[in-house]
């Protein structure tokens, strides 16, 4: 038994840059321990599977798996997986692709501008969670309480909680060193399990922000872009009023710490429904294969 294995890389516009994605198409009948031991042979923050030849209620049915567990969200392999069906699957025949996650229907929608096209994503209305003192967030991250922003540190979930940490300088972002174990600790008593930490100003033009995002709970140290930690980041912006404006249409730099440059694209704005969400980005095309099922434990 084989199925198809197309590797892309996401919130970028050239190879071996932005984030690693694995996608097998094809992969209804895989169980999840199968599932889960290829995602660990694979090692990317994420594998995504897609587990139908077609749509079936509204979507087509996507599972994610980080080397450690499954994920009911994540952001780059919500992109890069409409990417792969929509070509490999639609022959490019149309600009939207809908992904049935656990965490429910995420339609996904091409913009082409100067820059080639841009895969987009709409998540769910933020929800904001705990909020934490900076002495308690400062050690985690190996830096002091007043090199956080005195702005809230908090829990925020478009799908898949995270804890946005506004740090004050993009020296202060480059010196962060986590300490494991602290982390883990941390992250245990919440709902996110993911931590991200973001500055003004970035190497790249056209960019605002810089972001870290640190996930050793899911086994990913740091991660190279993060488009549900950057959905949860937008919803932030917007609650908080960090640009003292409403709506934001800005772009965060993110992975140049471990050598994987990314862009992610964040819309955001308030309506009476709550806070829209849009993050978008490129994906390019970078291998592909097979992936002999019947091999796997």
């Amino acid at each position: 038994m084989t199925r198809s294995l197309h590797l892309v890389d996401v919130f970028t516009d050239r190879p071996c840059a932005g984030n690693q994605l694995a996608v097998v198409t094809g992969a209804k009948g895989l169980t999840v321990r199968q599932m889960q031991a290829f995602a660990r042979e694979m090692n990317f923050a994420e594998t995504s599977f897609v587990m139908a030849d077609g749509q079936v209620a509204g979507g087509w049915p996507v599972r994610i798996f980080t080397p450690r567990e499954e994920l009911p969200f994540a952001g780059h392999p919500t992109l890069g997986t409409a990417h792969v069906i929509r070509h490999a699957l639609l022959g490019g025949r149309t600009d939207r692709v809908t992904l049935a996650l656990e965490a429910g229907l995420t339609p996904v929608f091409v913009e082409r501008n100067r820059e080639g096209e841009l895969y987009w994503m709409r998540q769910r209305h933020p929800t904001f969670g705990r909020r934490l003192p900076r002495r308690l967030v400062a050690p985690v991250l190996g830096l002091s309480p007043t090199d956080l922003d005195s702005q809230p540190i908090e829990e925020v979930s478009t799908g898949l909680a995270h804890l946005v940490v506004p740090v004050r300088t993009r020296r202060a972002l480059e010196r962060i060193r986590v300490d494991r174990d602290a982390l883990l600790s941390l992250v245990g008593g919440l709902d996110a399990k993911s931590v991200i930490a973001f500055a003004p100003g970035a190497h790249g033009a056209g960019h605002q922000l810089t972001a870290r995002v640190f996930v050793d709970y899911y086994g990913v140290p740091e991660d190279a872009a993060t488009g549900s930690g950057n959905g949860c980041l937008a919803s932030w912006l917007v609650q908080h009023r960090y640009f003292d404006e409403d709506p934001i249409d800005i772009r965060v730099e993110q992975g140049v710490s471990i050598g994987r440059p990314s862009s992610l694209h964040l819309r955001a704005m308030r309506t009476s429904h709550g806070i829209e969400v849009r993050v978008g980005g490129g994906v390019v095309d970078v291998a592909r294969g097979m992936l002999l099922a019947a091999r796997l434990a």
